[in-house]
């Protein structure tokens, strides 16, 4: 026995580890201790099973959180229960103590007080939950979607064979006929409500057909639209992607779902009427647009056509050969004119180009020699030197060539003659 127990003890201060693993019966010792240090609890719930056989002192419960799929086994004194006329579905908060059973590795509670919720705890509550909802936004306007307006198929979510079902597919069909739903029918009371009604609203959202979802419920008392104001609910319906339409109870119900969807209806037939056109009216609204769409045709059709009359009846379109002769008769005019002037011109230029070379015939070298005159040149041993200008640039002996107007002669000077005598020509 002193080995056994000195193993135990080893085990409890050593870390499991797959070397050393602790045995089954260490763990649930441990997590005795663990919960028998825990203490006396308050806890708050929702009855959802409820055993209180008669000549038994012990009634079995199971405690719900409705928020989440969480349970736990209440073990409490038959006449605490009888005494409350506790039924599955009512909101308590217990006080007990936690009890771990390492045999059959169970968690309960030993109860030694029950308290019932009352009807202005619980408004209490919501209205602490409306606060803190309305603090983080889950309110704003700003986050409220417009539902489609004619969706391909509506999410229903409502409770089977009711009368808010009923009054909302009546009235969506009355208006559009071919209205589709999509319907799942869930518990819109009681402990099992808010899961439901969280699991179908997921599916719809995830639906791609699903435009538009609608949760509607007659209505009842404040325990029975509970379900309607609880916290999990309503962020899962702000967080939805799809728009959702409250439909929760009567006109003074007001859930905190209602707060939170992206429209609330009033009562489950406005919703049915909200959710999907009314056919006739919007044929009517057809039947008018077409009728002002064929007015403010035919008024644009009638102005056009008095456009294209006055159009008409304006010179240029009404002969349009006559502005374009007028125009070429015109341009042969401005033709003859441009031919005239150019011609008088060439003929003013030409007689001055023939006067001026005349002029320049009279003045040439050419017209003076022909005149008798002559062009002496000195020559010497190089080729023509020059011009010979004056007697000092003809000396004795120099030869000359001198030009004439039909060829040229050369000579020598034997003897230079001032004040114009000629020089003999040479041989």
């Amino acid at each position: 026995m002193s080995v056994e127990r000195s193993n135990t003890e080893k085990s409890n201060t050593e870390k499991s580890s797959p070397e050393n693993p602790w045995p089954v019966r260490t763990v649930a010792r441990k997590i005795f201790d663990w919960i028998n240090r825990l203490g006396d609890v308050w806890v708050e719930g929702q009855v959802t099973q409820l055993s209180a056989r008669p000549g038994t002192a012990t009634a079995f419960l199971t405690l719900r959180d409705p928020s989440v799929d969480m349970s736990m086994t209440l073990t409490a004194p038959v006449n605490l229960v009888r005494d409350l006329q506790l039924t599955e579905g009512s909101r308590v908060v217990v006080h007990g103590r936690p009890n771990f059973f390492p045999n059959r590795g169970t968690l309960s509670l030993r109860v030694d007080e029950i308290r019932a919720v009352g009807v202005g705890e619980l408004l209490a509550r919501i209205e602490r939950l409306k606060k803190l909802l309305a603090a983080e936004g889950l309110f704003d306007p700003r986050r409220k979607r417009t539902p489609p307006f004619l969706p391909t198929k509506v999410g229903l979510i409502t409770g089977r064979a009711s009368a808010a079902e009923r009054d909302v597919l009546t009235n969506a069909r009355a208006r559009w006929p071919a209205a589709r739903f999509r319907v799942v029918n869930v518990a819109v009371q009681g402990a099992l409500a808010v899961p439901q009604i969280l699991t179908a609203l997921t599916t719809l959202d995830r639906d791609p057909e699903v435009d538009v979802i609608v949760l509607a419920r007659g209505g009842g008392s404040v325990e029975d639209l509970l379900p309607f104001s609880d916290e999990a609910l309503c962020r899962a319906v702000s967080q939805a992607r799809t728009p959702v339409l409250s439909a929760i109870g009567h006109e003074p119900d007001t859930p905190l779902v209602d707060y939170v969807a992206d429209v609330r209806c009033s009562t489950p037939t406005d919703a049915g009427k909200r959710v999907v056109p009314d056919v006739a009216e919007e044929t009517a609204r057809v039947r008018q647009m077409r009728d002002r769409g064929r007015r403010a045709l035919r008024g644009w059709v009638e102005r056009e056509d008095r456009l294209l009359a006055a159009l008409r009846s304006r010179p240029a379109l009404a002969d349009p050969h006559g502005p374009l002769d007028r125009r070429a008769q015109d341009v042969d005019q401005w033709r003859e004119r441009s031919r005239r002037a150019i011609r008088n011109r060439l003929d003013a230029e030409h007689a001055g180009l023939v006067a001026t070379t005349a002029r320049l015939t009279t003045l040439g070298p050419a017209a003076t020699l022909a005149r008798g005159y002559a062009v002496v040149q000195l020559v010497t041993p190089d080729g023509v030197d020059g011009v010979v200008r004056s007697v000092a640039d003809a000396p004795v002996g120099a030869h000359l060539r001198v030009r004439v107007a039909d060829g040229a002669v050369h000579a020598v000077v034997r003897e230079p003659e001032e004040g114009g005598g000629d020089a003999e020509p040479g041989r």
